[in-house]
């Protein structure tokens, strides 16, 4: 059996799969984030620690006492500042905080060719802006630093004593030459720091380490191979079978994220598409990235009395495609891919007097499709191609948004049972791969397929003139304009 464990940002997720796949155990582990100032997003890494133990403890001790490796996921981005005696010296920094748009535009002077090097722009989320940050605010705190770890990466180092990270989760701190897989000196010195002060690298596979006595005692196990992991996306795609090129998946949760697996490192980040390494050797993965996808949906419920998601749908089902000319600009949040405007906000136009509940529910639906549509285009502009979607979160459970989310993209959608699948399957897929070895195709399968959509050519038809009408409206709301 093998454990997977996902360091997530609300929650510890720990799952167990047997040799064949099948979820033998599973504990799970809350955790909470702290926003002292505007903008501030932070956690204290040892609650990871804690909520790590209490979710493994959760499974079943002869559960535990079977598994023969471990791997790790977690949320990205996190800044975990160790001092020398591999202490925190602060709170973390994670992937949702904004307080360094300033040193974002400093980073990108300081080296002109980072988005060559790191496949990126940089953007407040990403890790080496928040270290600038520090540098400039926290003086004191930077001068100690001995150790800059990613959030799993903390918890693997109070596992097995390892200071290891994987290639996925390194690729988003823009310190990591993403084409060469390697630690970029000239991007670390941009923010004051060595390779001294980054953890190993490794390819998801690899084995790190192994758990130290003590821990093993703590959880019931045997001091097992600890395997690197991925980053949340990453793994979670290996979860569902995204791991060869061309494999892509469609995750529509309160954000959606497209996620397409590819045989080389194909950045496009004038566009604000992701370029990552994935967390299996040889292999990369492009993320298109949207702030609100399935959050539109509870939004438009709650400001038009429907009774719930699945009231608007059938809403807008029953008012029927391009059923008017609204227009919907889904930015509730801003906008990621292609736009990179986290000002810009959502908007409907060219309502009139016939503009009705119903109809305003189909605008957006069709909004989220566009947007989503928008960025698979842009995914394909760096030279992929990308034949059909696993659709995965909340949003899949409505078949009528699946058409007209195929329609918009003009590709196939093919929905997996259970889809609501987390990182901590793939993780524990990785270690399996890392112990026993095995072709990744053969190891991490996709889950059954329930059903799956092809476009239908009348409603792409239908869509075509409010899509090229909706390219044009961003130029209108944004602020830059």
């Amino acid at each position: 059996m093998f454990l997977g464990i996902d360091i997530g940002t609300s929650g510890v997720k720990a799952v167990v799969l047997d040799s064949h796949g099948s979820v033998v155990g599973q504990g799970t582990a809350a955790l909470t984030v702290q926003r002292p100032h505007p903008l501030w997003s932070e956690q204290d890494p040892d609650a990871w620690w804690q909520a790590t133990t209490a979710a493994v403890q959760a499974i079943d001790p002869s559960v535990r006492r079977a598994v023969r490796g471990v791997g790790l996921a977690g949320q990205m981005h996190g800044a975990t500042l160790l001092d020398a005696d591999d202490r925190p010296l602060r709170p973390a920094i994670l992937w949702n905080d904004g307080r360094s748009f300033a040193q974002c535009a400093a980073l990108e002077r300081a080296v002109p060719d980072l988005r060559a090097i790191a496949g990126n722009i940089a953007m407040p989320g990403f890790t080496a802006p928040k270290l600038l940050w520090v540098r400039e605010h926290e003086p004191d705190v930077f001068a100690k630093i001995a150790t800059v770890l990613l959030p799993k990466d903390y918890v693997r180092l109070l596992m097995t004593g390892d200071k290891a990270s994987d290639l996925s989760d390194s690729a988003g701190t823009l310190w990591l030459d993403v084409g060469g897989r390697c630690w970029s000196d000239a991007l670390l010195g941009a923010c004051g720091l060595t390779q001294a002060q980054m953890p190993r690298l490794y390819e998801g596979t690899q084995i790190t380490g192994t758990l130290t006595a003590a821990v093993a005692e703590l959880w019931g196990m045997r001091q097992v191979p600890v395997a690197a992991g991925g980053g949340d996306n990453a793994a979670g795609a290996v979860g569902v079978g995204v791991v060869a090129d061309g494999d892509a998946l469609l995750s529509l949760g309160t954000s959606g994220v497209i996620f397409v697996a590819t045989s080389d490192f194909r950045p496009n980040p004038d566009r604000a598409v992701h370029a990552f390494c994935h967390a299996l050797p040889g292999l990369w993965h492009q993320m298109s990235v949207h702030l609100s996808a399935a959050s539109c949906i509870d939004w438009v419920a709650r400001i038009t009395g429907a009774a719930g998601a699945a009231d608007l749908f059938a809403r807008a089902e029953a008012a029927g495609p391009a059923c008017g000319p609204e227009l919907f600009l889904p930015y509730l949040s801003g906008e990621r891919t292609p736009h990179n405007d986290p000002e810009v906000r959502g908007a409907f136009l060219r309502l009139d007097n016939d503009t009705d509940a119903g109809r305003l529910s189909q605008a957006v639906l069709e909004g989220v499709a566009f947007a989503l549509a928008d960025g698979l285009d842009v995914l394909r502009e760096a030279g992929t191609v990308v034949e059909r979607l696993a659709v995965i979160g909340g949003g899949a459970r409505s078949r009528y948004w699946g058409e007209v989310i195929a329609a918009a993209m003009e590709v196939e959608l093919v929905y997996l049972q259970g889809g609501e699948v987390g990182p901590a399957l793939g993780a524990a897929r990785l270690a399996q791969l890392g112990v026993d070895g095995g072709d990744p195709a053969d190891i991490c399968v996709a889950p059954p397929v329930s059903h799956s959509i092809v476009p239908d050519p009348a409603l792409v038809s239908a869509l075509a003139e409010k899509k090229a009408a909706f390219r044009q409206a961003y130029s209108r709301i944004t602020p830059k304009s």
